[in-house]
């Protein structure tokens, strides 16, 4: 049987597929709805007319080509299941308008039942798929809602709140939203997913909520203002390292909840009064231990963030000295300084160079030569880009230079060194 031509206006934009849900924007075209929800939440556009659009708009059905498409699927496409989908979508729609209507209200009272019970059932629509996270992530502010009750009932019903990051979490919010959130109260939004971090929300509460805290606290800081991120309270580090390390009588840190930890710690340390909280927290030794004990795949990711923490951590001496004091963080690090990463290996070198800036007592010199750090930077130093050491740049090897010139009586006869490596020595 000879396939039918699909008319233009019944195609999508964005997906180019039969509209299942069409509905029109301000600008005047028509798209499927679960397209045009994902591309707002993402681009406030219109991606045809590149006109912008409000992030609370609510796109109107297109009943008229809704029927007209139903018509021609029912002539020429009988097995397709649209009709199903289009009844379904608006009714949909309407009972999560109103469960995230119901947390609206709630956000000014005392946290009740009702609230929590309307937080599951929105968290067992998101747990359904790709198309129940894009109906609640389309209900006109559902996004603001959710992290309004997530802090609100962070101390008075940490359940609520524990039930909120639930869905705050599976929604992926755009950084938009959690730019808002930070703009109305962006100390309170930290409080309230270190209070996750600590375990304090509930029954439900679990090593994957604490995860997902941390992943959203590594969300909302790179929303953050200098000033705001400057200032995080101490407590953020210390269940930072905790997460690290997993010590939390919860087991081994999962994947996840390890990453997001190491996001936390990289990106807040960047801020000079956050890297002596860190330090104090543990934070040195925590990133040491992983440098050791990380392997496979997730090596190369995980240990670049590990030493642009580090790095940054050794811009104050808190950090400096903690790495020198572990009995592994010269070696660590070291162990770096030739690895398989532009992105490590400049790091690695950078930790060096303030170690020898700034804490090179005879010891720790001698503790560079014996574990290898002085080889591999006399590697760096001598290394040609055009040859085999393609992932180191010219300011990775003029660091490296630099740090070699700081200690060269002591480093350069040193019986640890190799003769060979001796030779490449910089003048």
């Amino acid at each position: 049987m000879e396939e039918v031509e699909v008319p233009s206006y019944f195609v999508c934009p964005i997906t180019l597929d039969v509209m299942r849900d069409p509905v029109t924007l301000p600008t005047g075209i028509t798209y499927d709805r679960h397209a045009i929800h994902r591309w707002l939440r993402l681009a406030a556009s219109c991606p045809l007319t590149k006109l912008p659009v409000a992030p609370d708009c609510e796109p109107t059905p297109n009943h008229t080509l809704c029927r007209l498409i139903r018509s021609w699927c029912a002539l020429h496409r009988p097995d397709d299941a649209v009709d199903h989908t289009m009844k379904s979508a608006p009714a949909d729609c309407a009972r999560l308008a109103a469960l995230v209507s119901r947390l609206a209200d709630a956000k000014n009272k005392r946290p009740s039942q009702e609230a929590l019970a309307a937080l599951r059932e929105l968290r067992d629509v998101v747990a359904e798929g790709e198309r129940g996270r894009e109906l609640v992530a389309a209900v006109p502010g559902s996004a603001d809602a959710l992290l309004d009750v997530f802090v609100s009932s962070a101390t008075s019903a940490p359940e609520n709140s524990a039930a909120a990051l639930d869905v705050i979490s599976s929604l992926r919010l755009p950084e938009r939203c959690l730019a808002r959130a930070v703009d109305r109260d962006g100390a309170a939004l930290v409080g309230a997913l270190v209070s996750i971090l600590q375990g304090h929300s509930g029954p439900d509460a679990d090593a994957a909520s604490r995860a997902r805290a941390a992943v959203l606290l590594a969300d909302v800081m790179a929303c953050m203002s200098p000033s705001r991120a400057a200032s995080l309270p101490e407590q953020a580090f210390v269940e930072a390292v905790r997460l690290l390390r997993g010590d939390d009588g919860m087991g081994a840190s999962t994947s996840m909840a390890t990453k997001a930890a190491l996001r936390v710690l990289a990106g807040a340390t960047a801020h000079g009064r956050n890297r002596v909280k860190a330090a104090e927290a543990g934070a040195v030794a925590a990133l040491v231990d992983m440098l050791l004990l990380v392997n496979g795949e997730r090596r190369r990711a995980w240990c670049e963030l590990a030493l642009c923490a580090l790095n940054r951590l050794c811009g104050c001496a808190e950090g400096r000295a903690a790495l020198v004091a572990h009995g592994a963080g010269v070696a660590a690090v070291g162990a770096w300084v030739a690895g398989a990463s532009m992105a490590a290996s400049a790091k690695a070198v950078r930790v060096l160079r303030s170690i020898a800036r700034h804490t090179a007592t005879v010891a720790v010199v001698q503790e560079m030569a014996a574990t290898g750090a002085v080889g591999k930077l006399c590697l760096v130093a001598a290394s040609v880009p055009e040859e085999e050491w393609q992932w180191c740049d010219e300011r990775t090897r003029e660091r490296a230079r630099e740090t070699l010139r700081l200690h060269a009586r002591a480093w350069r006869s040193s019986p640890c060194l190799h003769p060979t490596l001796q030779a490449l020595y910089p003048c």
